[in-house]
């Protein structure tokens, strides 16, 4: 049984934070740069005491902010150019959209939804 990925990965959420309001993730990756990888995940705000520690080893971007599934869906409009946002899947693919413009069939929702905030920013739909 494939596992659906449930959150952005660290790529994925260094680019949200660009487009999106920060407010809107809800999820956070406590990184070390210096290791090059994660090292856990956390729910909620970070321990600001840790972020300290990290940063007075000259370890910058210890915290990125990150989306869930759910996050991702509740900053995509409902509605665009009046049509409605659609989900379809499918056996380990996934599509979302509007009537005329959609993405490329992914392997997960969060995939799916990441696609469709990059071709709405694009598009200055967001």
């Amino acid at each position: 049984m494939a596992t659906i990925k449930s959150f952005s990965d660290l790529q994925q959420s260094k680019k949200l934070a660009e487009i999106l309001p920060l407010e809107s993730a809800d999820m956070w990756w406590l990184y070390v740069t210096s290791q090059g990888k994660h090292i856990a995940m956390l729910y909620g705000e970070p321990d600001p005491h840790y972020i300290a520690r990290m940063e007075s080893y000259g370890i910058k971007d210890a915290a990125i902010r990150c989306w869930s599934l759910a996050a991702l869906l509740s900053v995509l409009p409902n509605v665009i150019n009046n049509e409605t946002l659609f989900i379809e899947t499918s056996p380990a693919l996934w599509h979302i959209g509007y009537r005329n413009i959609y993405t490329a069939r992914a392997d997960n929702p969060v995939d799916a939804c990441y696609e469709m905030i990059i071709r709405l920013n694009e598009l200055k739909m967001l």
